[in-house]
């Protein structure tokens, strides 16, 4: 039997006998990396370390270094669990188990509940079959042999009557547990060091409401305990900056349910923090070039299918009224409205660039199981603009955006962020619309635009929108969260559905280039990452409000009418706590809501034109003058300082 050649990273080759398996390899370059090693790539594919390998390939070993390792970890780990409550519940049925970004989950039907007192038991088996170093072994099932295995397994039988092929592999996990999987996963339990189950929750099957609801076990884990550690300790802050929880203690936002899930009620207090992110965006939009346009919330359904959104994006966009002239749609988009903007003159070159922004509100139909709070819902509001410009102008202007991007991110405080460049397959699939000059024009832009302003962006290889390549921002929170921010997308699909032109020096039309810029994303979203992001603490220019007054006595009243008047004309929004309660009262009911200054009043502030300033922070500051106090927080109001 001839020998196979595998090429390692560094450009080495080794002749092997068909048959060894990548741990083998592994073992032969060191011993200190077959015991790190978690995975093996062959030819850019995961494959288990014990694997055997059977032509020539390429061989890379991964390690707990590689992101790709701690997915197949992951996942392993969520084989665990389910071998675990296959151990203590075997009536249960299995559905599915995949690694996701903060761990893992695992889907049941089981008649029964898992409680609490469940978890704990699952976990503590979870860590006796680690023990026992069980492998995870890869068997292979004929389609066939495999439906009449799993007769009585109904959610596996659907999956392998959809999903697999004429062989598939299956893996076991001791002698209970046999899933269909495609893998790979780590060579045995041994491998997986520190987890954790977090929660239960109800899930359909395929997370469709009409099916079937099933219980589904979340849990995370890590390569090291002290990851596991840092983790933990990340979610229990989390749970105290739940947007949804700091919503309805600071009177911010509610969900009516007699309105329906996904609609946001913004409340006075959140309406005023709106308005600054609102009042903010739209004088940098004028700063910057661009101008405002208001477009409609409904148009003919006519609209949707010029620009395709009839077609491919149908399951998300609410059901169609019928009115007299025609059927209407709710807007899931703002871009077909600007384009129509765009469209309704005639444009020379000398016109172009031309930038519209609207913050402009769309509906999207989301299910029920995946509202969340201000982070998925079915109504919300974009800071949405749309370029069209020549292709000389196109890299200033994504360079513009990208500044832009910057700029919002620094302004609410957010130091610290990365950028992700998702580019084409080159056309092999071809899934991805416009032709190869203009994806090399597009990327090329994008690439240059990041190096303009020393932005490393990671390059995502065929993650692409099918109608162009973008830039992705991702701030990182507080507590070291990312979220996914800003956008820039180009389009070489609508700028051809509705025939787009300008006419250049030629005298000739041509057609522009357009391009999708949000930064906030949605202004619902980005003020739930503001809320838990600064748990609620606004910064002074954001908070609702400002400062109130704190009277000691009765006595002092009219002095902190004066002082609260005083305020509000020099800008600063105010309230005054009147109650005939005592003021270490009033004291701890300002610092629940996260007021940032309170100014407290007695006689002695009143007889010398003072007040005496307490801070949410940093506590009492003594007594100063009210002018002097007025300098010192208008200073942070202009600023938009993100401290005091």
């Amino acid at each position: 039997m001839n020998p196979i050649e595998i090429t390692l990273p560094d450009g080495s080759k080794q002749s092997v006998p068909p048959g060894t398996r990548p741990l083998d390899i592994a073992q032969k370059i060191s011993p200190r990396l077959a015991d790190a090693a978690i995975v093996a790539k062959v030819n850019g594919d995961l494959y288990d370390l014990t694997r055997p390998l059977e032509s020539n390939a390429t061989l890379q070993i991964l390690t707990n270094k590689d992101p790709d390792a701690l997915e197949v970890y992951r996942h392993s780990t969520a084989h665990l669990l389910a071998a675990a409550v296959l151990e203590l519940y075997p009536e249960t049925k299995l559905g599915i188990g995949p690694p996701i970004d903060t761990g893992f989950y695992y889907d049941f039907d089981r008649a029964t509940p898992f409680t609490p007192e469940d978890l704990e038991k699952i976990e503590k088996r979870m860590w006796e079959i680690q023990k026992r170093h069980l492998p995870y072994e890869r068997i292979y099932t004929p389609k066939a042999d495999g439906l009449k295995k799993y007769a009585d397994a109904w959610m596996k039988c659907e999956l392998i009557a959809e999903r697999a092929g004429e062989i598939f592999s299956e893996y076991t996990l001791g002698p209970h547990f046999i899933d269909f999987c495609r893998g790979p996963h780590v060579p045995d339990t041994s491998k997986i060091k520190a987890f954790k189950l977090l929660s239960i929750a109800g899930a359909y099957w395929k997370g469709n409401e009409h099916n079937k609801q099933l219980q589904r076990i979340y849990g995370t884990a890590f390569f090291s305990p002290k990851d596991l550690e840092e983790y933990l300790k990340q979610i229990e802050e989390a749970k105290k900056r739940d947007h949804r929880k700091l919503g309805k203690e600071l009177d911010l936002f509610s969900i009516q349910e007699l309105a329906g899930p996904g609609l946001i009620f913004f409340h006075p207090k959140g309406g005023m923090i709106r308005k600054q992110l609102e009042d903010w965006m739209r004088d940098q939009y004028l700063k910057r070039g661009y101008s405002l346009v208001y477009t409609p919330h409904v148009a003919r359904f006519d609209l949707w299918k010029t620009s395709g959104h009839a077609n491919f994006y149908q399951a998300n966009m609410f059901t169609r009224m019928e009115l007299d002239d025609a059927e209407y749609q709710l807007k899931p988009m703002n871009c077909p409205f600007h384009i129509l903007i765009y469209k309704d003159g005639q444009h020379s070159y000398r016109d172009l660039p031309v930038r519209l922004g609207e913050l402009g509100t769309v509906y999207r139909y989301e299910r029920s199981g995946v509202l969340n709070g201000l982070f998925r819902v079915r109504g919300f509001t974009q800071d949405d603009a749309h370029i069209f410009c020549t292709k000389e102008q196109i890299e200033d202007e994504i360079v513009n955006c990208l500044q832009f991007a910057v700029d919002t991110l620094t302004t609410y405080g957010f130091d610290s962020y990365h950028a992700e460049l998702s580019t084409w397959d080159g056309g092999v699939s071809g899934k991805y619309d416009g032709t190869p000059d203009q994806w090399h024009l597009a990327e090329s832009a994008l690439r240059s635009a990041t190096e303009r302003l020393n932005i490393k962006a990671k390059v995502m290889p065929d993650e692409a929108a099918f109608y162009g390549p973008k830039i992705d921002v991702k701030l990182v929170d507080a507590i070291g969260r990312p979220w996914q921010l800003s956008t820039v997308q180009f389009d070489f699909t609508l700028p051809r559905r509705f025939e787009l032109e300008y006419i250049a020096e030629d005298g000739k039309a041509h057609q522009p280039l357009m391009v999708h810029r949000a930064l906030y994303g949605s202004i619902e979203r980005f003020f739930g990452i503001l809320i838990e992001h600064y748990a609620g603490a606004f910064p002074v220019w954001l908070a609702p409000v400002q400062a109130t007054v704190l009277p000691i006595t009765d006595r002092q009243l009219e002095y902190a009418r004066s002082v609260r008047a005083q305020l509000e004309q020099a800008g600063v929004r105010a309230t005054l706590d009147d109650r005939s309660e005592k003021v270490n009262l009033k004291i701890r009911e300002a610092q629940l809501q996260k007021v940032p200054y309170m100014l407290v009043v007695g006689d002695r502030e009143q007889q010398s034109g003072q007040v005496a300033v307490r801070n949410r922070k940093h506590g009492d500051q003594g007594a100063k003058p009210l002018a002097e106090f007025l300098v010192e927080i208008r200073k942070l109001i202009d600023s938009k300082a993100v401290s005091e």
